[in-house]
C-alpha cells in the first residue's frame, strides 16, 4: 500500500474506534451509572484513545518506507 492510502485506511479505523469509546463512555456517564460512577471508565478511555492516536502516529505518519 501506498503511504497515503495507510494514512487514510489509519485515519478511518482510529477516527472509528474513537467514536465507539467516546459513544460507549458518553452512555455509560449518562446511563445508570451517573457522571461518578462512568468517571473510572472516562479516564481509561481517554487513556485507551491517546495510546491509538499514538500509535497512528508512530505506523502511519511518522514511519518511513
Amino acid at each position: 500500500m501506498s503511504r497515503l492510502v495507510t494514512i487514510i485506511v489509519a485515519a478511518i479505523g482510529t477516527a472509528l474506534m474513537m467514536t465507539f469509546v467516546i459513544g460507549l463512555s458518553y452512555s455509560i456517564s449518562t446511563g445508570f451509572a451517573g457522571f461518578s460512577g462512568g468517571l473510572p471508565f472516562m479516564v481509561i478511555a481517554l487513556i485507551v484513545i491517546a495510546m491509538a492516536l499514538y500509535d497512528f502516529w508512530e505506523e502511519a505518519v511518522k514511519k518511513d518506507e
